[in-house]
């Protein structure tokens, strides 16, 4: 239960500075080897920028990307997930997001789904893994209009250091649901989810152009269903199965296995594929009993 608690206070802890903001960025606490010199982690100390620019580029909308290191891996794809090391700041140098947060030297990111802001997604997909490069990101590309009171001002640029880590490859992919696991409990192994299994998760799911338009922490209650109710989406079905209590899973669902070419009410577009990021809390009561432990 440990692991639960450590990573729901972490997502909490993530997305208390984004309320009334479009996107936020949320991941899950591991073990780090942060160590700190002169306030910097070994993270930071990565992403600090470099005297030698060995390219640079300025797009039409207003996004500036200047490389450090710029190398020849693989293009970074659009619906893949990768480690990323990024820090955050504001034109007067005001540091206000990155791993630092939490304390993690990489965090994996879902490339256009609106985990950072949509300026972050469109200079994602001009990189390559290995690059590190400065992003600067126009105000209606980074926070918009709203900021993030009292962190952000409205319109605000982002200046963005980033690091461009390995892809991470999914678990497995089932009728075309994709699924990462990024954290488990080895110690879970009598606690899979089966098809018969009756589970709570606590969840942020949407779409690339509704990013995690519903989330179970706003109401601070996870959500509780069973593998055979019909009203659950197939494909978050097909993904959870077999998976484990205290998971931390990314599942990529297609539309033909969530709402298909008639959408939902005014959250989901006809034809449009479900992110969900979700943390398996119980699954069949056995949570209860870990507590007992």
């Amino acid at each position: 239960m440990k692991l639960a608690n450590c990573l729901m206070s972490v997502l909490i802890l993530s997305t208390a500075c984004t309320s009334g903001v479009d996107t936020a960025d949320n991941t899950p606490k591991a073990p780090t080897t942060r160590k700190f010199d002169q306030g910097l982690s070994d993270a930071e100390k990565l992403i600090e920028p470099k005297k030698t620019i060995e390219d640079k580029k300025t797009f039409p909308n207003g996004i500036r990307i200047q490389w450090f290191e710029k190398t020849d891996g693989p293009l970074v794809q659009e619906g893949a997930v990768y480690e990323i090391n990024f820090k955050t700041k504001l034109e007067n140098g005001e540091v206000v997001d990155g791993n630092y947060k939490l304390q993690r030297d990489m965090l994996p990111f879902l490339v256009g789904y609106g985990m950072q802001t949509p300026g972050f997604d469109l200079a994602m997909k001009e990189l390559r893994v290995g690059d590190f490069v400065e992003v600067f990101i126009p105000g209606k590309l980074a926070r918009g209009k709203k900021g993030i009171p009292g962190v952000i001002p409205p319109n605000a640029p982002n200046i963005v250091m980033l690091r461009v880590g390995k892809e991470i490859k999914p678990l497995k992919t089932v009728d075309g649901v994709k699924v990462w696991r990024l954290e488990e409990n080895p110690e879970m192994t009598d606690a899979k989810v089966g098809e018969n299994s009756n589970l709570a998760i606590h969840y942020f799911v949407g779409t690339k152009s509704n990013p995690r338009y519903d989330n179970s922490y706003q109401r601070n209650v996870p959500f509780g269903f069973g593998m055979k109710d019909a009203s659950l989406i197939p494909g978050l079905r097909k993904g959870i199965l077999n998976t484990k209590m205290y998971d931390k899973l990314y599942i990529v669902v297609p539309a033909k296995e969530a709402y298909g070419s008639r959408g939902y009410v005014d959250l989901v577009k006809p034809n449009e594929d479900l992110f969900y990021d979700i943390i398996i809390m119980d699954v069949d009561g056995k949570s209860a009993k870990q507590i007992e432990k």
